[in-house]
Parts: C-alpha cells; structure tokens; sequence
C-alpha cells in the first residue's frame, strides 16, 4: 500500500467530467521489424511480459473514509487485461488525420477510477503499413520523466529484447480494511499542524528570495491572472481535438548555437510564431503577449529512476506574441526564461508540494466543480494562455514488440480557462510536437501544427544568415 502524494493527488480532486487529468501519447510504429511477423497477439504478451516491472499498472485507489487523508495505491493481479489492452482498425487509408481524430476520441473520455487508471489502445491499418499505440494514464500516477522511466521497461534497444520474468512467488499485497484507512487518515490529520509549522517558515523565506530575485532581474516570470484572452481561454467540454507534426533536431540545435540560447528557448520561440500565425490568420492576435505555463521536474539525483508519481513545479514565461521579427522574439523569451528560471529557484522546487499536502479532498474538488458549474473561466482574466512542455527523448531507435518506434507525440491535459496544451519530445533527430485541444474551443488544431515548420524555417533562415 502505498499513500498518494499531495500533488498526485490533486489531479485526482482537479478532475472534473469536462476537465480530465490524463495523459495520453500516441506512438506510431514500423512491424515490418518484428521478428518472425507482426500480429495483435504478440503486441499484447509482449505487454502482458512487462507488467511485472510497471507497478503503476498493476495498481488500483482506494479513498479513505470521510476524505481525510489522501487515497492510497493497493497493488492487485485481480484486472482483466483485455479491459486495458484494446485493439481498433482505422479506415483507409489510415491517414495521420485520421489517427489524430481516433487520439482525440481516446482522450475524451475519463478513465474508470475502479481499475488500474491506464489504457493502450493498438491501432491497425495506418498508411505505410504502420501501426500506432495509443496510450493514456491518470496524472495522479505518472509525470513526463516517470512517463519515460516506465516506457524503459515497454521499450527495447533491439527488436528482440527481452526482460528478467517476474518472481514465481509473487503475491499482491492486502488490501487495507476501512478501519485501517479511517486509522490512518485520522493520524495524518494530527500531524498537519506539524507540517504546517515546518512549511511556513520556508515559505517565507521563498517569498524574500523571489522578492529578491525581482529587484535584481532585468525580466522575470510574467504574473498569473495578466495574459490576455485568445479563443482558447473559455471554459471547455469533455471534447477534444488532436494534432502533430515533426520537424528536424538538428534545426533547433542549429539556431540555439546560432543565437547562444537554449533547446527549450527555441521550442518556445517556434510555439510563439506559430500562435502568431494561427492567431493572426483568425484576426484575434492579442496586443499582448501570450503567457505560458512550463512544467519543470524537480526530481533529484536519487528520485531519476523511482517509478511513478509527479515531481513537477511550474514556471511562468512569456512567449512575446507581441514582436514581430522572430530572432527578437527568441532573444526576448530567453531573457524572460532565464529570469523565471532565478525566480523559480528562489521559490523552491519543492513550494508547490509543500503547500498541497493541505488541498482538502472534498473543498477541492468542490472548488474545481464550482469553477466549471459558473463559468469562472470566462468571467476573471484568464491564469494563462496554455502549457507547453519540452522533454528531452532518447536519440537512439527504440522497439516495442519487436517494432521499431518510428515517432512519440505526448498529449497532456488541458484546462478550463486554457484549452490548449502543446507537448514536445525529442527521439532519434527529430522532434515530435503533440497538440490536444478542447475541440469547441480550437477547431482549426491543424493550422496551428502547419504552422510549426513555417516558424521553425523563419528562425532557421535568420540562423543561417547569423553564420
């Protein structure tokens, strides 16, 4: 048994019926690799022979009585993998369209909080001969950088990998008694006033260093609560719209070399062109900047490799929409990240989760179904524009069953009041852009992934003409 965390727990409480807290990735897949021939079967042992190395998969919430604790992980063998192991074909002729609208299906819908919270759907007759895998996993169990440590353990460095088989005398553990958990959650309601007094004290000393940080920085982190509102900031359905696209590595390493700047600098400089374009093409380009939320790990040294669980903060920039010329759009965001970067170090990696460990199960979730019942999300400014997460892939081939990983595009969540979520991932030389959106909200998503190449050609120009 293990206890959730206060923040992945907190996805839990956030989650409403239009407001999901999944993630999802959609891996597309050559089986012209795998030995002896591809067929469905074989993908599905192939998952069947991991699960003992995938804890998060094998393990189902339980809440505690009267919501006054935190719910905890049971480990069980008691789930039917053909429940979470789903096999669907697509029509020709299979095109990536036609995928990203099965994605945004997939994503639409919430997972079954009585079983183990994933999915993987295998998806036949794409175009090319390939197949995808399609899957989704509650964010109260796994972050970007856990996500990819449990993708170790699906993935192999050659088509015949294979893994140590799980111990013959393996059992589940027990499953605690509702009196147990009631025991529980009634100690951890004696030691909040302890926790509490060990957090204030460093938040206050947060607060000083971010003060400081402020006074001695030329940009920082822009305020919640001050971006400007686009279509995208509305309040959003269980609805979604899916897209991606691929551009070279080897171009954004060559403008960061160019301009002295950083990898995620230029992700977030090509993200801010191409919402230009979108937007511009619209006739909704706000004078202002759009804002961006940042997902940061904040795991140490020792916690790289720990399965499961989300060890993220959150850093606020700006994507400076409101210049023109797109090198002074790059050198404008990494001026504003790298003061983020000293004011987020001020705050404390570790603020965010600090401060959840006091989210109230019922009051949250309350709150959460407020915010959505009212509307709040078009009557206040919106908190920000969208997130935008950059995590660094493997730049090796990768197998799954055999069949070699041909490209990896992430789906995060997205939210009411920022119905836009844009996650990136490098693998191999290039570097995939996943899009998800609140399909009401943004029903032309792929204008915004034909507009990634367009502003990444812009700042490759500008880069060769620098050299």
């Amino acid at each position: 048994m293990e206890r959730l965390s206060a923040l992945d727990a907190t996805f839990l409480y956030f989650e409403t019926p239009a407001q999901h807290q999944h993630v999802c990735a959609v891996m597309v897949v050559d089986p012209s690799t795998v030995p002896g021939g591809y067929n469905y079967q074989k993908i599905k042992d192939h998952i069947a022979s991991r699960l003992h190395l995938l804890a998060p998969f094998r393990r189902k919430l339980m809440s505690v009585p009267l919501g006054l604790d935190h719910p905890v992980w049971v480990e069980t063998n008691d789930f039917d993998l053909d429940y979470h192991v789903r096999r669907v074909g697509l029509p020709t002729p299979g095109t990536e369209e036609q995928l990203a609208e099965l994605a945004a299906d997939i994503s639409s819908r919430q997972l079954d909080r009585s079983k183990p919270l994933w999915e993987m759907w295998i998806v036949e007759g794409l175009e090319n001969g390939h197949v995808a895998l399609i899957g989704k996993m509650h964010h109260s169990t796994v972050d970007g950088v856990s996500g990819a440590n449990m993708m170790v353990h699906l993935l192999d460095l050659e088509p015949g990998g294979t893994r140590p088989p799980p111990e013959a005398d393996w059992q589940p553990e027990r499953a605690p008694t509702e009196l147990e958990l009631f025991a529980r959650g009634i100690l951890q309601r004696l030691r909040r006033p302890f926790q509490l007094a060990m957090v204030i004290p460093k938040t206050i000393g947060s607060v000083i260093g971010f003060a400081r940080a402020r006074r001695g920085g030329d940009a920082g982190m822009p305020t919640p609560f001050t971006a400007p509102r686009t279509p995208f900031n509305v309040s959003i359905t269980p609805h979604r719209v899916v897209a991606f696209t691929r551009t070279p590595l080897e171009d954004i390493k060559s403008i960061k070399r160019a301009f002295g700047t950083t990898v995620n600098d230029v992700v977030l400089a090509v993200a801010a062109g191409a919402l230009r374009k979108y937007l511009e093409q619209l006739n909704e380009l706000p004078a202002k900047s759009l804002m961006a939320v940042v997902p940061v790990s904040v795991r140490t040294d020792e916690e790289k490799d720990v399965p499961g669980s989300n060890k993220v903060s959150a850093m606020f920039t700006s994507l400076a929409t409101d210049i023109d010329d797109p090198v002074e759009r790059l050198r404008r965001i990494s001026l504003v990240n790298k003061g983020a970067k000293e004011e987020h170090k001020a705050i404390g990696a570790g603020m965010l989760q600090d401060w959840a460990k006091f989210a109230a199960p019922t009051t949250f979730s309350l709150a959460a179904r407020l915010y959505s019942g009212l509307n709040l999300a078009e009557r206040f400014a919106p908190v920000h524009n969208l997130v935008i997460s950059n995590v660094p892939g493997p730049p090796f081939p990768l197998y799954f069953g055999g069949a070699k990983l041909d490209a990896m595009y992430p789906l995060g969540p997205v939210f009411h009041g920022a119905a836009l979520n844009l996650t990136v991932v490098s693998y191999q030389d290039i570097v995939c852009w996943g899009m998800i959106a609140g399909r009401e909200a943004m029903p032309g998503i792929w204008d915004l992934a034909a507009a990634i190449p367009e502003s990444l050609a812009e700042l490759r120009k500008a880069a060769e003409a620098q050299a």
